[in-house]
């Protein structure tokens, strides 16, 4: 784990799980894995704070557990589920894209508490939609659990592993921690539940009170609370699948840039049909007849069975090969191609990183090393005369910019001797693009730049602690005073307590926020990218 990535994912448990765990996650983090003990013992705090601080973790699956043979149980941080933190907005917008406002809050929900029961999501979400609506009208429960079927049918939730039957038994001693397992089969079948009811708003503080100390009156009085249809059926978002939806909206714009948009639309189409039976790592989707394909286009789009088939060869036929046919059986079997080998001779569409790489000269080497770099990319190898001689620039400026990225890592250096005593002038220098390599630097230095931006907004934050402090209570009193019935004279004086120049600091202060965090959103699209790329390149022989 490099030292970018470390700091990245300190920051990221700091800011939304506070000190401690970040102090925990971050000594499992450095270490590796190990028993409560030690873990103890590095980060100086107490055994409950540790405790506590492990359940968190281990509640939004950024720690797995593993009994060892002795029996002690060892703790792990998952590095690369820490790093996912940082794409929550884009899963929760992706959610509210497909699903609207009921998927949005379900998703954040479920991302918020790490897991939850349905019936639990489904009231939170509906009290919350609740709020949002007028007075006298409520969100109701059907509608909100008729979102999350949908959910979990396109799989983008899922069930939690649970403890299994066998080994829930009484008389079997209980394991130092238990082992838990879920069938493929039940993984996202949603359990018939009746729930019935509306979101509930808010109370008043008086009501709130009082609704606490009943609440405290039936557990003193036995816990006589009734126990929840779904008890120990717990739902958690399938990160896999958002990453798998990203991709194919990636290769569909991939094919509108190359071709047309009915072309695109054929491919979106094909990848819709197979969402659900395409395993997230597989190369190629399920393969689909023309004639199902034909079926299953959108309404609007009326070309006929002949065009279709037109188009499908047109992609197949393609030096990219968006589109591979796999057979002649129901006017021919097609399968959409949604990764490539680390050997394909062409340079990849806009899902792969060969863009990003050439942005990041143009900024940092001008648009002559970028002309350089597409050079080397399709040319393969070249000699440094080759290299001057094909991009059209000076000697001197090719051979000092061809060193600048190969100090950067963007470019090698190799070498093909004529003889076996590899003499200088008996061997050729041939430069060439590793992309594996150029990808990981780029994806380095993306980790640093989220890192620095993250750092900033606190700073930001930190400067204008007493305005923000203020302000917060200014709004507060508003709040108070508008559900009293104020009159306006007294709202407008309340609302002077923030002066003039203090209110354009605030604005400053908000503009400044959201840059970052568009920047944040914008940064982590490319390390997508490069995860993606180097994902399926490492896994493929």
């Amino acid at each position: 784990m490099t030292q970018a990535e470390l700091r990245l994912c300190s920051l990221l448990l700091q800011e939304h799980f506070g000190e401690i765990v970040e102090k925990v996650g971050n000594s499992l983090l450095r270490t590796g894995p190990r028993p409560l003990r030690l873990l103890v013992g590095d980060t100086g705090l107490l055994p409950d704070q540790v405790k506590k601080a492990l359940c968190v973790l281990i509640q939004h699956n950024l720690v797995r557990y593993e009994v060892q043979p002795r029996g002690s149980v060892e703790y792990e941080a998952r590095s690369e589920r820490i790093l996912r933190i940082l794409r929550y907005p884009r899963y929760i917008y992706t959610a509210k894209t497909l699903y609207g406002d009921p998927g949005e809050l379900l998703v954040e929900e479920l991302l918020l508490h790490g897991h939850l029961p349905m019936s639990s999501a489904v009231a939170r979400v509906a009290d919350r939609l609740t709020e949002t609506m007028e007075d006298g009208k409520t969100m109701d429960y059907t509608e909100v659990s008729s979102t999350f079927v949908r959910l979990a049918d396109t799989h983008f939730i899922q069930r939690c592993p649970t403890v299994p039957e066998s080994l829930q038994s009484p008389k079997a001693p209980p394991p130092p921690a238990p082992a838990l397992a879920i069938d493929e089969k039940e993984m996202y079948v949603v359990p018939r539940l009746s729930l019935v009811g509306k979101g509930k708003r808010r109370h008043s503080c008086n009501e709130e009170e009082e609704g606490e100390h009943k609440a405290k009156r039936q557990k003193q009085e036995g816990g006589r609370s009734e126990t929840p249809p779904d008890d120990g059926i717990y739902w958690q978002v399938n990160l896999e699948r958002f990453h798998q939806h990203f991709r194919d909206q990636a290769l569909v714009s991939a094919v509108a840039s190359r071709m047309d948009q009915t072309s695109s639309e054929v491919v979106r189409t094909m990848l819709r049909m197979s969402e659900v039976t395409t395993a997230s790592g597989a190369s190629h989707t399920q393969p689909l007849s023309s004639n199902e394909i034909f079926r299953s286009l959108p309404a609007g789009y009326n070309i006929g069975k002949q065009v279709l088939d037109q188009y499908l060869a047109l992609l197949a036929d393609d030096p990219l090969e968006f589109v591979g046919k796999s057979g002649d059986s129901g006017g021919g079997t097609y399968t959409v191609k949604v990764t490539r080998g680390p050997g394909a001779s062409w340079a990849p569409p806009s899902p792969f990183p060969h863009p990003s790489l050439i942005l990041l000269l143009l900024h940092r080497f001008g648009s002559r090393c970028a002309r350089i770099f597409r050079l080397l990319l399709r040319k393969k190898h070249l000699e440094q005369k080759q290299v001057e001689d094909f991009a059209m620039i000076p000697a001197k400026e090719a051979k000092d910019m061809l060193y600048r990225m190969l100090s950067e890592n963007l470019v090698s250096l190799q070498e093909i001797p004529k003889t076996p005593d590899h003499a200088p002038s008996r061997t050729f220098y041939l430069y060439t693009v590793n992309v594996m390599a150029a990808a990981r630097m780029l994806l380095h230095r993306c980790y640093k730049s989220v890192a620095n931006l993250m750092e900033r907004r606190q700073h930001e934050m930190q400067e204008n602690k007493r305005l923000l402090d203020k302000s917060q209570r200014v709004e507060a009193i508003l709040a108070s005073m508008q559900a009293t019935g104020a009159e306006e004279a007294q709202l407008h004086e309340v609302e002077e307590m923030l002066t003039g120049p203090e209110r354009q600091q605030l604005e400053t202060l908000k503009r400044n926020v959201n840059k970052i965090d568009a920047s944040e959103n914008q940064v982590d699209e490319t390390i997508f990218v490069l995860e993606s790329f180097i994902e399926s390149t490492t896994k493929r022989p």
